[in-house]
């Protein structure tokens, strides 16, 4: 008899709850970056290299592009924590997924002398010099607006260009949660000869986010902000996926000693139990009871996929392939 696999097949959201987040300030964004795009010579689109596919609003980024008049640069941050294996199969995807996506870079704003860094300013004066700039022909400075979703590191990635080609300090507000910028910025020099200024813009989500699994892959790495979803919801999407592509890497790291588990609560209870993570919780009688803490061990365990220590992980990797649906 065949041994069943004790893994979900699917994963599910909570009845009713659905993955959503645009605030007011996306809303006066859009407004805003729309008003901006006749000076802008090119467009930088950020994006988390974890999630190459998800939570990319092509429409959008088509619109701000005027479909391909404006030039155009998709940069991959984070990449450290992809590995470098898979970065040949991303840029094959996505130029499956759309063919005019000509220039693809990969970045990690730790490292300022990983060449994607280098490459961008490079790359961006080399395609305003070849577009034709209609209304801005005579300008010698160049304008680039970059844009993307929240949290992907478009602040870090001004503050680094910046630091690499003036040598000065940061100008743009960045932060590990998403949401820091809140409104289209002035221009920030980077470059002295020739000019080159970036326009800093706020992640903007698509208003409605339909696909619960590509909501919870941006959740996961931190496009959302994490009480918007829950960290227990968060942790369990983690561990629902790190089994169905037999990553196990979390096993050892969590001392699980049942080995792979498909049960967030009992992850969470085993973990919190040996690491000693225990909180007070009165009850409605009155009486304090002392109980592991599923909450801390939850933001542990999404720490562990953040920072990197399950493992280079591309979230929409699919049976060894990406996932394109």
């Amino acid at each position: 008899m065949a041994q069943l696999n004790p893994f979900r097949k699917a994963f599910h959201l909570p009845s009713k709850q659905r993955i959503n987040w645009f605030p007011g300030h996306m809303t006066k964004a859009r407004g805003q970056i729309q008003h901006k795009l006749r000076n802008v010579d090119c467009i930088v689109e950020v994006h988390d290299a974890r999630i190459p596919i998800s939570g990319r609003n092509s429409q959008f980024f088509d619109t701000i592009t005027g479909n391909g008049v404006k030039p155009h640069i998709l940069i991959l941050n984070k990449v450290d924590l992809l590995g470098a294996n898979q970065r040949n199969a991303v840029v094959r995807q996505l130029r499956t997924l759309q063919p005019e996506l000509k220039n693809i870079l990969f970045s990690n704003c730790k490292d300022q002398r990983y060449p994607g860094i280098s490459n961008i300013v490079p790359l961006a004066t080399k395609l305003v010099s070849e577009s034709s700039r209609y209304n801005r022909a005579q300008s010698a400075d160049h304008n680039i607006m970059i844009i993307g979703v929240p949290n992907v590191g478009k602040s870090s990635i001004i503050n680094v260009l910046r630091n690499v080609h003036l040598k000065k300090r940061s100008a743009a507000r960045v932060g590990a949660e998403a949401g820091i910028t809140r409104a289209v910025g002035e221009r920030i020099k980077i470059q002295q000869n020739p000019p080159v200024y970036m326009i800093d813009t706020p992640g903007i989500l698509q208003p409605s986010i339909k696909d619960d699994e590509m909501g919870m892959k941006l959740a996961l790495v931190g496009c959302l902000p994490d009480h918007i979803v829950g960290e227990e919801l968060i942790a369990d999407y983690l561990l629902y996926w790190l089994n169905k592509h037999k990553r196990y890497e979390y096993v050892e790291k969590l001392e699980l000693s049942s080995g792979p588990n498909d049960s967030i609560s009992s992850v969470l209870a085993e973990y919190a139990h040996k690491q000693e993570m225990f909180h007070r919780v009165k009850q409605y009688n009155g009486q304090v009871e002392v109980m592991t803490n599923l909450l801390a061990a939850a933001r542990k365990f999404i720490s562990f996929f953040r920072t990197g220590q399950l493992g280079d992980i591309n979230l929409d990797e699919y049976n060894g392939h990406l996932n394109i649906n």
